[in-house]
């Protein structure tokens, strides 16, 4: 009697190679979570050791799951970015008052700048040295200027054009997460009032009259 065919080979794989892949994203995905825990803690440059104990994966293992500690760090940045996508929305519509505007952007970025805070430092200790992290160093800050050019649009359209351009790029200063670090860190302001100072410059740059000099200089433009 013949015997019955093998199963074919994959079918007799595909379970182990199927454990396989998931041990590896189960580990890698904790290797991200410990670097992104070790980050919140203040810890800007951890050890292997210290991810590997955070973590549970050896140290040994550690670079089976990535190429070496920035294709690591630069995980944890993209994982950082992901995770904060629903802070991204201001809750706000250009057509609404100018003041609404300001506070509904102060109270966005807030709470965007807080919750990023180590890993933003990090991504920026490292974009000199990292070309993607720098790349999407650059993506984000351009994604934040045009969320202010959007929300911001009535008002920056009834200005000469050399102002709305002077206003737009001291508003995404304003507003940038540099500035939020300066007034909470080195102004030592509590998050309220490194609020309110910061809405207070927006409603400014967005209200005020441009001065004869900055209006001659639009005409000119």
């Amino acid at each position: 009697m013949v015997p019955p065919p093998l199963p074919p080979p994959e079918h007799t794989d595909a379970p182990s190679t199927d454990g396989r892949h998931l041990r590896r994203d189960r580990n890698r995905e904790a290797v991200v979570q410990a670097l992104l825990g070790l980050y919140n803690d203040g810890i800007l440059n951890p050890s292997t050791e210290e991810i590997a104990e955070r973590s549970g994966v050896s140290a040994r293992s550690l670079f089976r799951y990535f190429d070496d500690v920035d294709d690591l760090c630069q995980a944890a940045i993209i994982q950082q970015q992901q995770n904060v996508r629903p802070l991204l929305p201001i809750g706000a519509t250009p057509h609404q008052p100018t003041e609404q505007k300001v506070q509904a952007l102060v109270r966005q970025r807030a709470e965007l700048f807080e919750a990023v805070e180590s890993v933003a430092l990090v991504s920026r200790l490292r974009a000199p040295f990292q070309l993607v992290v720098a790349d999407r160093l650059t993506l984000g800050r351009e994604f934040l200027r045009n969320q202010i050019a959007v929300l911001f649009a009535p008002e920056l359209a009834a200005m000469p054009h050399t102002v709305a351009a002077g206003r737009l790029a001291t508003a995404d200063i304003a507003a940038s997460f540099e500035s939020w670090r300066l007034l909470r860190d080195d102004q030592h302001l509590p998050r309220v009032k490194a609020a309110a100072a910061t809405a207070d410059a927006l409603f400014a740059l967005f209200t005020a009259p441009a001065s004869p000099a900055q209006a001659h200089d639009g005409d000119l433009g």
